[in-house]
Formats: structure tokens, C-alpha cells, sequence
């Protein structure tokens, strides 16, 4: 609809969502509206802080408020306007913006701190600005890939040099050891727990259980998918705070259409907790990682999410210890992957269905009365769609508008197998770790392929 940007439809109140509800916010005191338009928004810490620290949080979220209250101090005794935390993130943030180098870094500070009153709190180069925000960062793992997308040289394969699918070399043969391939995965439990340091933050990670129940479907935990895991995992869902999140993917070319090719795949994970109009906010979406290029990873993409299915795993059976700062205390946090959102193409890659052939529909598979054309040689599903219709609908004796000549006259449901149904079908393919990556001479397709089924192998998930 035009110029609906209050979403009135799915819930949304006229009174505006504050910024210190970001999920990694970054703080800040006063920031006038043309400086949030160059630098970004910030957030005020001191609200947060003066409702949390009374309480008695977890080792970490304690260090977390700790930091915060020292760092928030004014910038110089007397200066109402900024904190040396505001300062020194804003400073950070206009550096990454601009692409200003390191040493550039270092000589502009002495400049302001001269200009300042001699007590002032400003750090005095880089490395003091990193240290003083170190309590800040969040973990992140540099994992080495085969250049053929084999295997992940971590866990029991990281002190090998060789691939132990295709023999390829781990590192480039001339210099030092510099990898081929790498990969940055930034573990996302961390990144939930961030979420419920913030009161309000906090507040909104129960919406969906807290709200009135509505007579039209607006947010995922009305729907079926949401409501049958909540009857299987009571012991999961009795506790609101868990959290429900949804995985996408998608590939682009970072370069423009006249450039080399180069094919990367951003990864993203929405938690389903919140507002319909908070989830996909960018302060709430994380990336977990970006499955590098130049090449395609097609059905290798299992490769690649084994250190995100592995803490999901965690998340989901052990959870991590986190500080509710809504109701100031401390609670097992656990975490589920409800769903994937994505598009045919990336589709058949995280399940694994084969989107290509006659078999091409995940639902209709061998039954859904595809065609081969005559010339092309390429199968077509047009006029499929009719066998689904009402028994006495119009369209079933229609021999002009759809196929000439032809009436249908089956009455076909649309399969739902369940997934011990699908369970016993996969359950004896390959994965793409087991030694026979997809692509490979020596891979080949579970029997029936093409026939009964497109499955092409077992999906990580």
C-alpha cells in the first residue's frame, strides 16, 4: 500500500519504538537529528544501566553493565552532552564509514584531545579506543575452507594441510601459510543474549505469547508450524522467553554486471519473537556468516552452515545461561530454527530436493502430471494445477483456455508427509561431509533418483 510505513495491519501503535531497543546498540547522549542521519542512531546506556545493575545478573551480563557504567562517564567533569563511550563509538563508527586507516586514526585523536579540557576521558589512539570498548566485543571464529568447498579445516580436521576429500592443499604454495579459502562465523548465542540486557528489549522477546490472540493470522505464532511445535516440546515452549528463529539465504555478485564474477551468500537469522514490524528491523537481524566466493557452493552449501547447525544443536538441547533484564533475573536460554525463507533456486541447496527434471515439486514429486515438450525436450508443468481443483469445478472440461483438448477429470489432495514420513525416506543418503561432497566423479545419486524422488542427499538440517 502506498505510504504504509505504520504498520496499523499486523499491530503496530502510533507511539514511536525507542532506539535503546536495538539488539547491539550503540550508545550515545543527545545525538542531534542531522548527526543521526550521518553517523547512524545511538542509544543512551544510562536507562539500561540504572534499571539492571541493582539486580543480581550472571557473571557475564554483570561485566557487560559494569563496563557500561564506567565507560558512560561524562567526557570531562561537568560536560552534559556526550560520554566518553558516545564519543568513542561515534569516532569508531565515522572511521568505518569513511575507510580511515589506522595511523590517520591516531593522529586525529591528540588533535581533539588537545582542544579539550585537560580531564577529559578521550582515548589517545586506536589501540586505546579497542581496549576500552574490548568488554563490548562480541566472539567471532576464522574457520579455513577447501578451495572446493570439501571440508572445514576446524574441530578434529584443523591441524590438517590436505583435504581429505579432493587432496587439495590447504594454504597457497609460495610464502607463508595464508589459507586459500576462509570463512568468519560470528556464533549467534552471544548475540541472542544481547537481546535481554535491555529492559524493553527484553519486554518484547515475550510479545508473542503475551498478546491478545487476533481473528486474522498476523505474526508466525498463529500459524500451524508454530502451534504443532509448541504441543511436541511443551517443556520448550512453557518458557516464553525461548527463542523461535528463521534462517535465509541468497546469492549475489558483489562486483556489477561488467566485473569478474564472484558469487558470495550471505546468511541471515530473524528471531520470530518479536513484533512483525521489529523482526526484520536491521538492528535485529544477525548474520551469522557469508559464505565466501568466487565460486558458487551449490549443494556444498553444508559445508559451510556446519558451525551454525552445531550451536543450534547446543541452543536447542542445552541452552546457554542469560540475564532477563525485564524481570531481573537469570534464566536458561534456549533457541530452535523454526524455518528457511528463500527462493526455489537456493531451496533445492538447503534441502537438498533437486529442483531441475520432471520431479522438480517438493509436494507433487513423481505424481504432480508434468510433460516433456516435444521440441525443447524441457519438462513443463503448465495445466498440472487443474487435478487439484474442486471435483465439479469449471475449468476441469475446459479444452480450449488450457491444454487443447484435453479434460481432467482426477481429484487429487496435496501430499503433507510428515517428516518421520520424509525421516525414513533420506535417512540411509549421504551428507556432503561423509566423504562424497556433491559434484565430485565420485559422487553418486541415491537410487531412484529421477524417478520416485529428487532427492540428491541428506541435508544438514
Amino acid at each position: 500500500m502506498k505510504d504504509y510505513q505504520l504498520w496499523y495491519a499486523r499491530g503496530e501503535s502510533e507511539e514511536p519504538m525507542g532506539v535503546d531497543q536495538c539488539s547491539n546498540p550503540i550508545p550515545s547522549q543527545h545525538v542531534g537529528q542531522d548527526v543521526v542521519e550521518d553517523i547512524g542512531e545511538y542509544t543512551e546506556y544510562d536507562q539500561m544501566v540504572m534499571e539492571c545493575m541493582h539486580q543480581d545478573p550472571n557473571q557475564e551480563a554483570h561485566a557487560f553493565y559494569r563496563m557500561l557504567e564506567q565507560a558512560n562517564e561524562p567526557l570531562w567533569e561537568g560536560c552534559k552532552d556526550a560520554s566518553t563511550l558516545s564519543i568513542t563509538t561515534r569516532l569508531l563508527n565515522w572511521k568505518s564509514d569513511c575507510n580511515i586507516s589506522d595511523s590517520a586514526f591516531d593522529k586525529l585523536l591528540p588533535i581533539i584531545k588537545d582542544n579539550l579540557p585537560d580531564d577529559n576521558k578521550l582515548p589517545r589512539n586506536f589501540y586505546e579506543t579497542k581496549k576500552m570498548l574490548k568488554p563490548l566485543e562480541l566472539p567471532s571464529q576464522v574457520i579455513h575452507v577447501c578451495q572446493n568447498h570439501c571440508m572445514l579445516f576446524n574441530g578434529p580436521h584443523s591441524d590438517l594441510d590436505r583435504c581429505i576429500v579432493c587432496n587439495e592443499y590447504r594454504y597457497k604454495e609460495r610464502g607463508k601459510k595464508v589459507p586459500k579459502l576462509v570463512m568468519t562465523y560470528m556464533p549467534i548465542g552471544p548475540r541472542l543474549q544481547r537481546l535481554f540486557y535491555s529492559k524493553k528489549t527484553a519486554q518484547h522477546m515475550t510479545w508473542h505469547a503475551d498478546r491478545s490472540p487476533s481473528e486474522k493470522m498476523s505474526h508466525p505464532s498463529e500459524g500451524r508450524a508454530w502451534h504443532h511445535f509448541n504441543s511436541v516440546f511443551s517443556d520448550f515452549a512453557k518458557e516464553t522467553r525461548n527463542i523461535r528463529l528463521g534462517l535465509c539465504t541468497d546469492g549475489f555478485s558483489s562486483n556489477n554486471a561488467s566485473g569478474a564474477k564472484y558469487s558470495c551468500w550471505p546468511v541471515f537469522i530473524t528471531v520470530y519473537n518479536l513484533h512483525p514490524w521489529l523482526a526484520l528491523k536491521e538492528q535485529y537481524v544477525q548474520i551469522p556468516l557469508i559464505i565466501p566466493g568466487p565460486n558458487n557452493s551449490r549443494k556444498n552449501i553444508d559445508v559451510f552452515l556446519q558451525p551454525l547447525v552445531d550451536e543450534l544443536k547446543q541452543l536447542f538441547t542445552h541452552g546457554i545461561e542469560t540475564y532477563g533484564a525485564h524481570r531481573c533475573e537469570n534464566f536458561k536460554m534456549k533457541a530452535v530454527l523454526l524455518w528457511t525463507v528463500s527462493d526455489f533456486p537456493a531451496y533445492a541447496m538447503l534441502s537438498e530436493w533437486s529442483t531441475h527434471g520432471k520431479l522438480a515439486c517438493p509436494y507433487c514429486s513423481n505424481e504432480s502430471g508434468s510433460f516433456q515438450l516435444p521440441f525443447g525436450g524441457k519438462p513443463c508443468w503448465f495445466d498440472c494445477h487443474r487435478q487439484h481443483l474442486p471435483a465439479k469445478h469449471c475449468f476441469r472440461k475446459d479444452k480450449t483456455n488450457f491444454r487443447k483438448n484435453k479434460m481432467v477429470s482426477r481429484v487429487r489432495d496435496i501430499p503433507q508427509p510428515t517428516g518421520e514420513e520424509i525421516w525414513q525416506v533420506i535417512k540411509e543418503f549421504p551428507i556432503v561431509y561423509d566423504g562424497k561432497p556433491y559434484g565430485t566423479e565420485r559422487y553418486e545419486k541415491p537410487p531412484g533418483f529421477g524417478i520416485t524422488h529428487n532427492w540428491v542427499k541428506r541435508s544438514i538440517f
